[in-house]
Parts: C-alpha cells; structure tokens; sequence
C-alpha cells in the first residue's frame, strides 16, 4: 500500500517514465513524417477521434471502478479478520476457565490453553497470507519474459521485495510446534487445516468441560468465520477481473493512442504553418493521461500481487500479533511493520 499523500515527479517517472519515450518517439515521428514525407493525406477528423476517446474513457472507468471494488472489498475483509482476531483472543480468556470442571486446572495449565489457540490462530494469519501472495497465470509476473523481468525489479523495489519475505515461514516455527508443523505445512491448504485443528481442540476443551455448549459454539463461530474470511479472500485470489474487461481495455487506449496523432494534426494544422508541431505536446499528454487511466486500473485489480499497491496484510498481521501476544502478557513484543520507500506491505 503505497502511504504518501502523493507520489512526485520521481514516483510517476519511475512508474509510466518508459511508457512516455515511445509516447513522444511516436508524436514526433508521426508529425516529422506528416510535414517532411508527404503524409498530409494521413489525418482523419477531430469528432470521429473523440467519439472514439470518448467510449474507451467509459470502458477505462468502468474497468478502473471494478478493479477499485476489487481492492477495496479485500480490505474491508482483511479488516475484518483484524476485528475477529481480537475477538478471538478475548473470548478465549474468559471462556475457558474452572467454571464447569469437576477437576481444578492451574493458572499455568489454563495459560498454556489460551497460548496454544491464541499462537496457532497467529499461525493461521501468516499462512493465509503466504498463500494469498502465490502468484496466479493472470498476475503481471507471470506474463513474458521481457516483462516478468519488469515486474520482479518492481516488486524488489515496491513491493514484498524490500521486506523478508522469509518472514511468514520465520513465523510459523514461533508459533506452531515442529511436530504440528511439519503436520500442516504438508498440507495443499495449510491455512485451512490450521482452523480444522482449532475446532479440533475446542472439541477437546469442551470434553474436558472447561468450556460449556454456548461457549463452544460462540468459539466455533469464530472460526466458522475465519473460514469465511478465508474463502473471501481466496475467492478474489483466484478469480480474476474478466478478462475481456481486464484485456480488451489496453487494446482499445492502444487503438485511440495510435490514432491520436492524425486527428491532432489535422486540428493544430489549422493555425498555420508550424502549427502542427503544437501537436506533439498535447499528443504526448493525452496519451499519458489515457495510458495512466488504464495502467491505476491494471495495477489494483489484483489486490494480493506483491507489489506496491496489495492490501498491507505482513503490516496487518503484525497488529494483530502485538494485540494477541498482549493479550497474553507477554514482554516479548515484536515492533509494528513499518513502511519502506513510501510502501506499506
């Protein structure tokens, strides 16, 4: 998540920079052409061109719009798992307890409870977002080489790049036993047998009388929602923006880029001589304009991808752990995940 107010002249250079060379190589070659080659039969009208620029700006907003929804829902899901998740911590705390035992459990061993359903649920927020950043065929790194390239330099300098990315599987071995994890990690969707093995020791808990059938129940329904919240996220993961929205977009702001310079001539020539040249300029701006419509959109519609614009979820997750883990009473508190080069991840 990119957190400054705005980005700079160096923030859209090093964004759209390339795109602008063969922006102005085209303007200019065009125009050159059109004055020194003879090609003054090669203009077409200014209104067919902006019925043209008008319909693909309507199929820009709309893809920017879904791409937009897209991203934001992601949030709002990942701040509901923030919400649950201290839920979750509390209510393990003061529903497990001697309440309904005949056999009086410590303070220590009750302790050891909550650690464990509190720990693996922490285990669970970094394997989801382990598997959430398993990149997909549609996503930008998957695509040519030349442009995978591209990306992975993008995502070294914008992107999970400049964290551990380690992190998660550093995380793991804190909070999940070597025997459960060597278990689970095993599995094709660790993340769901996490909570499979949540509902498993609630089950034990209830067997042992330290929680009773409502306080059961009101746990299970926590993780009943965890699922959800998983397969929410899942659901955006692995089913793309149509692709005849997310594709046909760049081919109609290509078609109307190319087709830019032969109406702005044709309108710039009528103020005289070198009049002409004066489309150069405002061919390069409204190609610019068009091609950064299409490249916000392109960019936020996978809202897990790696990069600069994914929803923060290592920063997420590290709030939710501090508040669990102090919920717990623990000294040992790791630092909030801070942001590098003006991205939050």
């Amino acid at each position: 998540m990119f957190i400054k107010k705005t980005f700079g002249i160096k923030g859209l250079l090093a964004f759209s920079g390339h795109h602008i060379i063969w922006l102005s190589l085209w303007a200019f070659g065009y125009t050159f052409s059109f004055e020194y080659f003879n090609l003054k039969w090669l203009t077409i009208p200014w209104v067919p061109l902006s019925v043209i620029g008008t319909a693909v700006a309507f199929y820009v907003g709309f893809k920017n719009n879904s791409a937009y929804d897209r991203m934001w829902e992601a949030r709002k899901i990942w701040g509901a798992i923030i919400n649950n998740s201290r839920t979750w911590g509390a209510n393990v705390k003061a529903y497990i307890g001697n309440q309904f035992t005949s056999q009086e459990y410590s303070s220590a061993k009750l302790n050891d409870f909550y650690k464990r359903l509190i720990y693996r649920h922490i285990a669970w927020l970094y394997s989801l977002r382990s598997q959430l950043l398993l990149p997909t065929p549609w996503e930008h790194i998957n695509q040519g080489w030349l442009y995978k390239t591209f990306i992975t330099k993008r995502i070294q300098n914008f992107g999970t790049g400049l964290y551990e990315d380690e992190i998660t599987q550093t995380e793991l071995k804190h909070y999940l036993s070597k025997k459960e994890l060597d278990r689970l990690i095993a599995y094709q969707n660790t993340a769901t047998q996490i909570i499979d093995q949540q509902s498993q020791d609630l089950k034990e808990l209830r067997t042992l009388n330290l929680i009773d059938d409502f306080r059961h129940m009101e746990l299970q329904k926590i993780q009943n929602d965890f699922y959800t919240y998983q397969g929410q996220c899942e659901r955006i993961k692995k089913f793309p923006l149509p692709r005849q929205y997310g594709n046909m977009s760049i081919i109609f702001v290509a078609i109307f880029i190319f087709l830019l310079p032969l109406g702005m001539i044709s309108e710039f020539a009528k103020i005289g001589q070198y009049g002409v040249w004066l489309s150069v300029p405002f061919t390069i701006i409204i190609g610019w304009v068009y091609l950064m419509m299409e490249l916000v959109g392109d960019y936020t519609e996978n809202p897990f991808e790696r990069m600069g614009n994914d929803i923060p979820m290592l920063s997420l997750c590290r709030t939710i752990e501090i508040d669990l883990k102090e919920m717990l009473g623990e000294k040992d508190i790791p630092p909030a995940i801070q942001a590098k080069k003006g991205v939050l991840m």
